[in-house]
């Protein structure tokens, strides 16, 4: 199994990130610590040096897994299901933007909050159709990147929350780059049975996040990640598992117990 961490590569008020700040000190770092890859959470790709990226990722053998784009969403304000039509335009610009820098770097797209949530008063069926609208418009842009729509717990997002509601939108959108991102710290508030909603997914799961129940590395909460690493095998699933996690105490200690944690179980 493959180990990645998340790194923003951006200034973002997002705190489930382990390390932000300067690049190439934390690609170092990450590397130190023994992870396969490092994926990057990227709020506008025309705003970051691709070349530095691409020779720090290459010279420390790192691969990128994925892009994260909801810092678009966090700082911009930028969705897909936007009241306003012309930010729905500059969401779907910006992760035409993601695809073509994750295409340079052989990674998938995430789509998280970049999808919005709908107001009390809003219509729910009304933002599907926008989501669906975005998403096969983004998907057509490039058949051979994928993109990997996540569940996102009810006190983020109301707007596809769980595997199950998920699954029956990416049969909407009907596109076959787009998938599933599972993310552990949701799934522990939104789904009754962790590994077998990971069963009910099994292909459909592009790309896999791992935080602890109280979004802290894993082995901080009650999360049975061995449970969840012997699932993904069962699934056969073979990208990377990656952590999106508070940085607490530290970036470093965070990234370290992580890892060590995740070496530990992987010897069984």
């Amino acid at each position: 199994m493959k180990l990645s961490i998340v790194l923003s590569t951006q200034p973002a008020s997002f705190s489930a990130l382990a390390f932000k700040g300067n690049i190439e000190e934390n690609i170092a770092m990450i590397k130190e610590l023994g992870y396969d890859g490092v994926e990057l959470a990227v709020r506008n790709p025309k705003e970051l040096d691709v070349n530095q990226i691409e020779n720090l990722t290459t010279n420390n053998n790192l691969p990128v897994p994925a892009i994260g784009t909801g810092q678009a969403y966090g700082e911009e304000g930028l969705s897909f299901t936007n009241a306003d039509s012309s930010i729905r335009e500059k969401a779907v610009y910006r992760i035409i933007d993601q695809i073509a820098l994750a295409r340079k770097l052989n990674a998938l797209v995430i789509i998280g909050l970049i999808r919005g949530t709908v107001p009390k008063n809003g219509n729910m069926d009304e933002a599907e159709k926008l989501f669906i609208k975005a998403m096969k418009e983004c998907a057509a842009v490039d058949p051979n990147v994928k993109l990997a729509i996540e569940p996102i717990n009810r006190y983020e997002t109301n707007l596809l929350n769980t595997v199950e509601e998920s699954l029956a939108f990416v049969e909407k959108v009907g596109m076959p780059n787009v998938g599933l991102l599972l993310d552990t710290f949701h799934m522990n508030i939104e789904e009754p049975d962790i590994n077998k909603s990971i069963l009910v997914a099994r292909e459909k799961i592009f790309h896999f996040h791992v935080a602890d129940s109280n979004r802290w590395y894993a082995g901080a909460g009650h999360i049975d990640f061995a449970e969840v690493l012997d699932t993904l095998m069962q699934v056969e699933y073979k990208g990377f598992v990656s952590a999106e996690i508070m940085p607490y105490p530290d970036s470093e200690i965070s990234a370290r117990n992580n890892i060590s944690y995740f070496k530990k179980i992987m010897k069984r």
